[in-house]
């Protein structure tokens, strides 16, 4: 696992660029992200040409991670975890962390440390993660933003007298800083540059990498799934996108297509699937595919079953309004761009109602129990409407946001683990 003290320290920089390394090495690399990010795992899906598998304690018990990890990583050379946040960050103190997936999984640790202002300092921040929890084995430390030869023999001097690995350091450089976007990193961009490649094969020890890998190869377990026929997922390189590789591999033979071609979805699908994503950044081709919204339509009210998460739940109301100029991107007067028109409802992504709303979720509906994660900052217009339930975060207090069950649709703004 490549984990990190807190965010922003550089353990996706590195995690991707491991695994750009390994597989130019010729490693066939099975990446994993632990939480529900759903855009950290188009960088490693790029990288590594394997679908990339979110390990998450709060949206599937141990025993699921466990199977999870066993079932994708038994094909492959290497497996890479990425971590979230900072290694004991959970959704309750360390509950659902990155730490807590390494124990649950028995991986050893690399942390990767931002130590472009420190140098002996790092001794009682190393040392206190070691040692905080016995089930969690810190293996080693990659440095990054280090300054000069001079600081990499200091910081090398922590982990002499500490007894932990240094695997190495990336030095400072600006061309290694991620860029962003408001709902995230930015997944267009380049995913791993030659530059970070070289950094990496000339200063990191990827042979003691390696062997860290042999220490824990999964066994080999069938992953539980449930066959579902006939279904039809929605999928596009940004506006239906954010899709959890474990519900595509639960559908037995899904058939996808992009609802900004206008054609008309097909008659014989037992469920359409419609996933989160940006489709407030492609308004003018979805109101353009007219054909496809009707059909969308027209199979919600012969009671078609439909599963919409987020920007999908965003697509089936009657209209999305914004103040963008998506096409040039520029600022133009308010555009209103017609939806399915399924759930009688207005979104807005305005800038000047964009609101973060973000955590884990928790409903029970028809007397099951369904989780997931919320990530958006559109909004409704005017007051939220009527939720067909009680939502709420993993605390279990209960959250505003609603759940719309319209004959056979179930419509959130929540991300589902398994549907």
């Amino acid at each position: 696992m490549i984990a990190a003290p807190s965010s922003g320290a550089g353990k996706t920089t590195v995690a991707r660029g491991l695994m750009a390394l390994l597989a130019k090495k010729g490693y066939s690399v099975q990446p994993f992200k632990c939480g529900p990010d759903y855009i950290d795992t188009k960088f490693h899906e790029s990288v590594c040409q394997r679908p990339s598998v979110n390990l998450d304690t709060f949206m599937a018990s141990a025993d699921h991670v466990q199977t999870l990890f066993a079932h994708y990583g038994q094909t492959a050379d290497v497996c890479i975890v990425e971590g979230m946040m900072g290694l004991f960050d959970g959704y309750d103190r360390d509950r659902g962390s990155s730490a807590e997936i390494a124990g649950v999984l028995g991986l050893p640790v690399v942390l990767v440390v931002d130590a472009k202002s420190a140098a002996y300092s790092m001794a009682p921040l190393l040392q206190g993660f070691a040692n905080f929890r016995p089930d969690v084995r810190i293996a080693g430390v990659i440095y990054n933003k280090v300054g000069s030869e001079r600081h990499v023999q200091m910081l090398r001097q922590v982990c002499d007298d500490l007894h932990l690995t240094c695997f190495g350091y990336l030095p400072r450089q600006q061309s290694l800083e991620t860029g962003s976007r408001y709902l995230g990193l930015d997944f267009s961009e380049e995913t791993a540059s030659d530059e970070l490649v070289r950094l990496l094969e000339a200063h990191v020890d990827c042979e003691g990498l390696l062997r860290l890998n042999s220490e824990c190869a999964p066994s080999r377990l069938p992953v539980c799934t449930v066959p579902t026929p006939g279904v039809l997922v929605a999928r596009n390189d940004e506006a239906f996108s954010f899709l959890y590789q474990e519900t595509i591999d639960c559908f037995d033979k899904p058939r996808f297509f992009d609802p900004e071609e206008d054609a008309p979805i097909p008659d014989d699908i037992d469920l359409l699937y419609l996933p989160g994503g940006y489709p407030e950044k492609h308004l003018e081709a979805l109101a353009r595919a007219e054909h496809t919204r009707r059909s969308i339509k027209d199979y919600a009210e012969r009671g078609g079953h439909i599963v919409a998460e987020c920007g999908g739940m965003m697509y089936l109301c009657e209209k999305i309004v914004t103040d963008e100029s998506l096409s040039a991107g520029e600022t133009a007067e308010m555009g209103e761009y017609p939806m399915c028109g399924v759930l009688p409802y207005v979104i807005s992504a305005r800038r000047a109602d964009r609101r973060l709303s973000l955590g884990y979720r928790r409903f029970v509906l028809d007397g099951r129990e369904y989780r997931g994660h919320e990530f958006h900052y559109t909004q409704f217009v005017g007051t939220v409407p009527p939720s067909a339930c009680q939502v709420y975060d993993a605390k279990g207090a209960p959250v505003g946001t609603p759940v719309f069950k319209y004959k056979n649709v179930l419509a959130s703004y929540t991300h589902l683990y398994r549907l």
